[in-house]
């Protein structure tokens, strides 16, 4: 019984940790070829070598994968940041294990530094990929009272689900579309959008998540996700991927470039 009970907690805890994933691996690849295309030469040039065959959209989602091994249980609370509604992260109570702005901003000098070995630089580099699409994700900006949607639970077209998880990866996933095809769709980009998108620093990406919320938990009376909740907020959905891939070029040119 107690065998039982051991393996019954390992599953669950398995099914919590992959339940707090951020767009899933479509979105997430979809934010790396996004940033690819918009690299500079230099930068395209120093990140091939360090990556070698490995693409930005291919090692986006290392960082879930890496969930599994404990080495790497110091860097869970990187994926999100909580700001509670009316307060700004400077004036917050933040997690003394880390959170997404602090690590992107720390990464970033890392990187910036030049003095890491091969191995921590590609690592170095595989979170910095991975967390600039975590935190355009309006539901990894939470607002500290529902772990990020993923106590509220839904139908998403009649079948169990929570509203994080819809925002993660059902509402992408429904669209049957490859990453290459998404990111193809969406990245038609003004000059003047991707210069002002780029000047901004990873609070403002966060802020722009909160500003969101209201419309993320403007949900059905009968909390069966549909047609209609898609057609209002798969926009935000390609908005908030364009721009992590944008701002993610912006960020490698910046340490690369």
């Amino acid at each position: 019984m107690k065998t039982l009970f051991f393996v019954s907690l390992i599953l669950c805890l398995s099914f919590h940790s992959k339940s707090v994933l951020a767009w899933g691996q479509t979105g997430h690849r979809t934010v790396g070829l996004i940033a690819q295309k918009h690299l500079s030469n230099k930068a395209k040039k120093r990140i091939s070598q360090i990556l070698h065959h490995e693409s930005l959209g291919m090692c986006s989602t290392w960082m879930d994968e890496i969930k599994s091994d404990s080495s790497y249980d110091h860097t869970h609370t990187w994926h999100y940041v909580t700001i509670p509604t009316g307060q700004n992260y400077a004036a917050c109570e933040k997690n003394p294990k880390g959170d997404a702005i602090k690590a992107i901003n720390e990464i970033t000098r890392t990187l910036k530094s030049g003095a890491l070995d091969q191995a921590e630089e590609v690592r170095q580099l595989r979170f910095l990929v991975h967390l600039v699409g975590d935190i355009h994700q309006p539901l990894h900006v939470g607002n500290g009272e529902d772990r990020g949607g993923n106590d509220i639970k839904l139908k998403f077209f009649w079948k169990d689900s929570n509203l994080h998880r819809i925002w993660d990866s059902g509402m992408i996933d429904k669209k049957q579309l490859s990453y290459t095809e998404l990111a193809a769709a969406i990245d038609h980009v003004h000059k003047e959008d991707l210069k002002a998108w780029q000047s901004q620093g990873v609070e403002e990406w966060a802020k722009e998540s909160m500003a969101l919320r209201a419309r993320v938990y403007d949900l059905p009376s009968d909390n069966n996700v549909r047609y209609r909740y898609m057609y209002t907020n798969f926009s935000i959905v390609k908005r908030r991927l364009v721009q992590a891939g944008i701002r993610l070029a912006g960020l490698l040119n910046e340490i690369y470039g």
